[in-house]
């Protein structure tokens, strides 16, 4: 039964991996959403090398790196407010 459902996630990620990469509009996509996650990444990497003069350190993690890469500076100034003033 396990392996079942492990080669009807693997064939269906198959297929989508297919349809995404036909379009070359998808790959451009995903292209851009690579360079976001990434430029989030360096984002909050520079933030919590800057923690001894701030005291503020966010962690690298999906939620954050996910939220800064979607709103930009905005996200990153909202969960810097967010771990400012309410979980301090």
């Amino acid at each position: 039964m396990q392996y079942m459902l492990w080669g009807i996630l693997i064939g269906s990620g198959v297929l989508l991996a297919f349809l995404l990469l036909r379009n070359r509009f998808a790959i451009q996509w995903l292209g851009y959403a690579c360079l976001h996650v990434a430029f989030a990444a360096i984002l909050l990497y520079i933030l919590n090398l800057f923690s001894s003069y701030t005291h503020l350190e966010l962690p690298l993690n999906a939620a954050t790196i996910g939220t800064v890469s979607v709103l930009g500076i905005p996200g990153l100034a909202a969960l810097a407010a967010l771990k400012l003033f309410v979980l301090a």
